[in-house]
C-alpha cells in the first residue's frame, strides 16, 4: 500500500511549545490556576495606534490583494529601519514581507535548499529551526555548542562542523532559548569562517530589541559587504511591538535570493494579508517609548526571576541578556521520584510540573538540551512570583 502522507512530512517533530500551551490554555478553561512559563507571546496589547492603522486600512478598502513580496511603502519603511537601526543599506527590491519570521524561515529555506543539502543547528535551537529545514527538503545537522560559552557557538566549532553538503547556517541572536548575545568579535569570527566556506547564514534577530544590562544588537550582516552577501536576515514584529497573532515577519538579502523568495511566497500565499501589512506601517511608526517601556517592564521580570532562582540551590541557569527566557538546568533532580515517578529527563519534569503544580514550561528536550527547562517571562510578575514558589515546592516534595 502506497504511503498516504509525504515520508518528509512524517519526518517533522510537532512542536512540543505549541502542544504545552495548548493544554496550559485547555486546563486554563476548564477553571485550574495555570501558570504560563511556555509559549514566547509578549502579555502586553498591541498598542491603539497599530490597531487604529488596520482599522482605517480596512475601512479605506485597501483589503485586495498587494504584491507577492509585499506593499512597497512598507518595505521602503523597512529598508529605512534597517539603515537606521542596524547601519544597514537595502533597496525594496532586497525587501519581502511575509507572514511572520517563521514564515520568513520557512520560505528562505525553501528559496535556496536543494535536496540533501546540509543546514548546520546550533544546540540548543529553537524547536521549529530543525523541522522548517526538513520541510524544505533539507538536512539539518546539529551543531553542538559548550555551556560555559552560554551555548554560543564559535568559529572553531563552525568550521569543524562545516562540509561540501553543508548550504547555510543558523544564527540567533538574542537567541531563544537562552538569551545570549553574540558580540561584535564573535560575529566577526564566524563571518570569516563564513565566508570562506561560502555558505549562507540565516540571520533570526526577533529578539533585537529584547536587551538588558547595556547590551547592543549587531547584524552579522553590517560587518561588511562580503558577508553581507550571503546573509539572509529575518526580523518581524511578533515579539517587539506585541503582534504575535497578526503575522507580520520580513526578509532582507542578496535580490536573488528575495526574488526566489517572492516566487515561493506568490504560489503559496500570495502575500501576508493586506490589512496585517498595514498594521506593520504603523508599527514601523511607532513612538519609541512604548518599546522601552515593555522592555523596561520585561527586565524587571528577568532580574526577579534570577533572584528568584538564585535561592534554589537544586536550579541553575544560563544568565539571560536578551529576549525573555530563563534556560534553567534542572538535571540535578534526574534520578529522584515524586509520588513513585522517577524523573529521567525534562518532559518527566516538566509533565510532572504541569500536571501535579499546575506550571507550563518547555522541556529542553526541544530544543535538544534534554539537561534543560525553557520559562517565559513574558508574563506578569505576579504569575512569575507564584511558578517559582511552584517549582521550588515541587523540588521539597521529591524523594
Amino acid at each position: 500500500m502506497k504511503t498516504r502522507i509525504s515520508e518528509k512530512v512524517l519526518e517533522v517533530k510537532p512542536s512540543i511549545t505549541l502542544a504545552i500551551t495548548a493544554k496550559a490554555k485547555e486546563m486554563i478553561e476548564s477553571g485550574m490556576d495555570v501558570i504560563g512559563f511556555g509559549a514566547g507571546e509578549p502579555d502586553f496589547d498591541t498598542p491603539e495606534f497599530i490597531k487604529d492603522a488596520a482599522i482605517k486600512a480596512i475601512h479605506e478598502g485597501r483589503t485586495k490583494y498587494t504584491a507577492a513580496v509585499g506593499v512597497l511603502e512598507l518595505r521602503k519603511l523597512i529598508a529605512q529601519k534597517l539603515k537606521r537601526d542596524n547601519g544597514l543599506e537595502y533597496s525594496p527590491d532586497q525587501i519581502i514581507v511575509n507572514s511572520g519570521a517563521k514564515h520568513s524561515l520557512s520560505t528562505a529555506f525553501q528559496s535556496i535548499l536543494n535536496p540533501g543539502d546540509e543546514v548546520l543547528v546550533p544546540v540548543p535551537y529553537w524547536v521549529s529551526y530543525p523541522e522548517i529545514v526538513r520541510i524544505a527538503g533539507g538536512v539539518p545537522v546539529f551543531l553542538k555548542t559548550k555551556k560555559e560559552n552560554d551555548f554560543k557557538m564559535t568559529a572553531e566549532d563552525l568550521d569543524k562542523a562545516i562540509t561540501s553538503k553543508t548550504k547555510a547556517i543558523y544564527l540567533n541572536s538574542p537567541s531563544n532559548p537562552v538569551g545570549a548575545v553574540y558580540t561584535k568579535k564573535e560575529l566577526e569570527e564566524l563571518a570569516k569562517v563564513i565566508l570562506r566556506h561560502e555558505i549562507f547564514v540565516v540571520s533570526d534577530e526577533i529578539y533585537e530589541r529584547l536587551l538588558y544590562d547595556g547590551e547592543k544588537h549587531i547584524s552579522i550582516a553590517s560587518l561588511g559587504e562580503e558577508i553581507k552577501e550571503w546573509t539572509i536576515l529575518v526580523n518581524g514584529m511578533s515579539k517587539s511591538h506585541a503582534m504575535t497573532g497578526w503575522r507580520i515577519g520580513y526578509t532582507a538579502a542578496s535580490k536573488d535570493v528575495i526574488t526566489a523568495m517572492g516566487k515561493v511566497q506568490g504560489h503559496a500565499v500570495s502575500h501576508p494579508s493586506s490589512i496585517t501589512q498595514y498594521a506593520g506601517i504603523g508599527a514601523l511608526q511607532c513612538p519609541d517609548h512604548f518599546l522601552s517601556e515593555m522592555v523596561e517592564e520585561y527586565d524587571v521580570r528577568r532580574k526577579f526571576c534570577v533572584d528568584r532562582l538564585n535561592q534554589i540551590k537544586e536550579l541553575s541557569y544560563i544568565y539571560p541578556k536578551g529576549a525573555f527566557y530563563v534556560f534553567i538546568d534542572v538535571s540535578k533532580l534526574f534520578g529522584r521520584t515524586f509520588k513513585g515517578k522517577v524523573i529521567e529527563g525534562s518532559m518527566d519534569y516538566a509533565n510532572l510540573m504541569l500536571e501535579h503544580y499546575q506550571v507550563a514550561l518547555v522541556p529542553g528536550i526541544a530544543f535538544g538540551a534534554d539537561e534543560f527547562v525553557r520559562i517565559s517571562y513574558a508574563t506578569a510578575l505576579e504569575q512569575i512570583e507564584k511558578g517559582l514558589d511552584r517549582m521550588e515546592a515541587f523540588i521539597k516534595e521529591l524523594d
